[in-house]
């Protein structure tokens, strides 16, 4: 695998560094996409609390991931790059590049069942797997719903934490970082439950900065897209609980703002 580089391109999967595991699995994906086109990403961490605005608007970005939800809510001359996006191998990508929430609550009785009623984690006003669409997902069960919460607590693993504490009763945790920590870290979601799972989403897309050349963007994005074709990268797209990666849905993504002004409209208000 390619070293790690001090220059060239930054590389960074923070969305989805919800266990070192996860991370090592993305860095190599990362470490494959340079090897195969022949530009040297230089792979970081930006851990957080670190803002993600500040990673996005880094102009020697070459692929980190961004959620639709701030993605749209840029001026379309200050939007970064798009790649490609992510295909989980779980049901709730509908075969495509699209993602859900799971509601999570701890995994014991006196829990209950009554949604409406628990105090509810977020992450930030600007996600749409952490805010969005758990408000969403509320509002239609109970546009009246007014409900304890708990935020914002910036990343889906301080979700984890905040439930399994007992600081929080329910929270959603972006599908694809629970996916992750299924596969990576089952310890770390221990005595945890999804009781449900949200309405679909576009699925978070590799973005790189515009400012980055565009050859090489074009080169990056079409080596993701045609990943599973190649046999040395199945063993890396298993790891990550991937199918393939494919052009976003950007008709769905353009629509995330009229649903998280009707969900605003519904619950009369933000968190």
């Amino acid at each position: 695998m390619t070293p790690r580089q001090d220059t060239g391109p930054v590389a960074c999967s923070r969305m989805y560094n919800v266990a070192p595991a996860a991370r090592a699995a993305w860095d190599a994906m990362f470490d494959w996409l340079s090897e195969t086109t022949g530009h040297r990403l230089n792979i970081i961490g930006y851990e957080a609390p670190a803002p993600l605005d500040g990673l996005w608007a880094r102009p020697d970005l070459g692929a980190a991931f961004m959620c639709g939800f701030p993605y749209q809510q840029r001026p379309r001359d200050a939007r970064p790059f798009v790649l490609a996006a992510p295909v989980s191998t779980e049901s709730w990508s509908e075969g495509g590049p699209y993602y859900a929430s799971q509601i999570v609550m701890r995994d014991s009785p006196e829990d209950g069942a009554d949604l409406t009623k628990a105090r509810w984690a977020w992450t930030v006003r600007d996600s749409q797997s952490g805010y969005n669409a758990p408000r969403e997902f509320l509002a239609a069960r109970d546009p009246l719903a007014r409900v304890a919460t708990v935020g914002p607590l910036v990343t889906p693993f301080a979700v984890v934490e905040a439930l399994r504490s007992g600081r929080a009763d329910a929270g959603a945790v972006d599908a694809y970082a629970w996916q992750l920590l299924t596969l990576h870290a089952p310890d770390q979601i221990a005595g945890l439950k999804t009781v449900a799972t949200t309405a679909r989403a576009p699925f978070p897309m590799l973005v790189a900065a515009q400012a980055l050349d565009r050859a090489v963007a074009a080169d990056l994005a079409k080596a993701l897209l045609r990943s599973h074709q190649l046999p040395e990268a199945a063993a890396l797209l298993a790891n990550l609980g991937l199918d393939r990666f494919a052009e976003p849905d950007f008709d769905a993504v353009e629509a995330l703002a009229e649903r998280a002004e009707q969900t605003d409209l519904q619950l009369g208000g933000p968190w």
